[in-house]
């Protein structure tokens, strides 16, 4: 099969405008997720609406893709790269796999393991969980959780804790059963991904605010793989300094 790694990213963003370009170490931000996706997929660009984004991709020897400003959202950005991109290749991909542009130490744990999981015929789609601990928050609404079923297919996603156990206190229900955290990274069969990308938006992904119900709805497979750890991800200028705090001190350690 044939696989190209895909990473959205905008300039505009409400919360962190400029993220991609933000300096980690002596490079921006996107570079280190390019190269870390490079390092598991032979094809890969970042597609962006943004000239100093391209600009700087093909600054360190990237590929980026210019794509339209009215995406609402990366899957949508990913399916117009993706047809850009095997148009100017000749090449005609099996699986994309959207990495996300504010990971920049996503593993190699991660990438491998939505590349495998297409060894499955069944799956349609591909995303990652994390068992969620005794210190992680299970009631956080930020954080999704997911339910599994017996042959590793998503059942539900929510922001709610998922599965309610009846009878038993809140306090316990951490130790009493492993919550599923949602990973949001993703990987598509190449039709799946232009034919979700033309769907409606469905009433359960307008009521939790989570676009892979839209997939569910629609009865995609969506097949989840477990990880042993999360992604660090970078949301807002604090998460930043807080990354930049932790390299230092490891830097200052070694």
């Amino acid at each position: 099969m044939n696989f190209i790694a895909i990473i959205p990213a905008r300039y505009a963003s409400s919360r962190f405008p400029g993220k991609p370009l933000a300096d980690i170490m002596g490079k921006p931000m996107i570079q280190h997720v390019y190269e870390r996706a490079s390092r598991v997929f032979e094809h890969c660009c970042v597609a962006t609406d943004d000239k100093r984004i391209a600009d700087a991709v093909e600054g360190f020897g990237g590929i980026a893709v210019m794509t339209s400003t009215e995406h609402r959202s990366g899957t949508d950005r990913c399916a117009e790269a993706l047809m850009h991109y095997e148009q100017h290749t000749g090449i005609t991909f099996d699986v994309v796999v959207n990495v996300q542009g504010d990971e920049p130490f996503i593993s190699d744990e991660h990438l491998v393991s939505l590349r495998e999981a297409f060894n499955d015929p069944v799956a349609d789609i591909a995303t990652l969980a994390y068992p969620m601990g005794a210190d992680d928050d299970i009631f956080n609404p930020n954080s999704p959780k997911i339910t599994v079923s017996r042959n590793g297919y998503a059942l539900y996603f929510s922001r709610s804790v998922i599965p309610y156990m009846r009878g038993v206190e809140q306090t316990e229900w951490a130790a009493r059963h492993t919550y599923l955290k949602h990973i949001g990274i993703y990987g598509y069969r190449a039709a799946t991904l232009r034919e979700i990308t033309a769907l409606p938006q469905g009433e359960l992904e307008r009521m939790e605010s989570l676009e892979q119900l839209r997939w569910l709805e629609n009865d995609y497979r969506i097949k989840v793989c477990r990880v042993s750890a999360e992604t660090v991800g970078i949301d807002t200028p604090e998460d930043l300094e807080r990354l930049r705090a932790k390299l230092s001190k490891q830097v200052g350690n070694m």
